[in-house]
């Protein structure tokens, strides 16, 4: 188990092929019924190994976090719920890259994986993988570094 904040209700609705309105979370990523997570911020200040940490280890336990939080009880994230972080949490990296063919390949090797979802390894190449193609990742190497 990942100790996750999510149980598997929250894939529910895509698994059988359809919702009770009364049961389906209005989220993916926020079901119905479940505490209020504690946020990103939080949780990393909450790791006394990092609080001296270096930018480069905090952005490494933020993407392990992020992943943790929106994971089954399997430490697996469902192809709905990859989409909707890539959207939710990776917008700037996303946008404006629907029409890039190595981005539309991505996104079909997602929607063909074997057993329809992503351990934390598939996550990170996944979320790299976009990095690298990124139109934004141009702006960041462009970012003035000296004085």
């Amino acid at each position: 188990m990942c100790g996750c904040t999510h149980s598997t209700q929250d894939q529910l609705p895509h698994s059988e092929g359809g919702s009770n309105p009364s049961t389906a979370p209005t989220s993916t990523l926020a079901p119905r019924k479940m505490p209020k997570s504690i946020s990103i911020s939080k949780q990393l200040a909450s790791i006394k190994a990092l609080q001296k940490g270096s930018d480069l280890e905090k952005a490494t336990a933020t993407f392990a976090l992020t992943f943790r939080n929106a994971c089954d009880p399997d430490g697996k994230l469902g192809k709905a719920t990859a989409r909707s972080l890539l959207h939710t949490q990776f917008g700037a990296f996303t946008e404006g890259q629907e029409t890039k063919p190595e981005y539309r390949e991505l996104l079909s090797e997602l929607e063909e994986h074997t057993g329809n979802k992503l351990d934390f390894e598939d996550f990170m190449i996944l979320l790299l993988s976009i990095t690298v193609m990124s139109d934004l990742l141009q702006d960041v190497w462009s970012v003035k570094i000296t004085k």
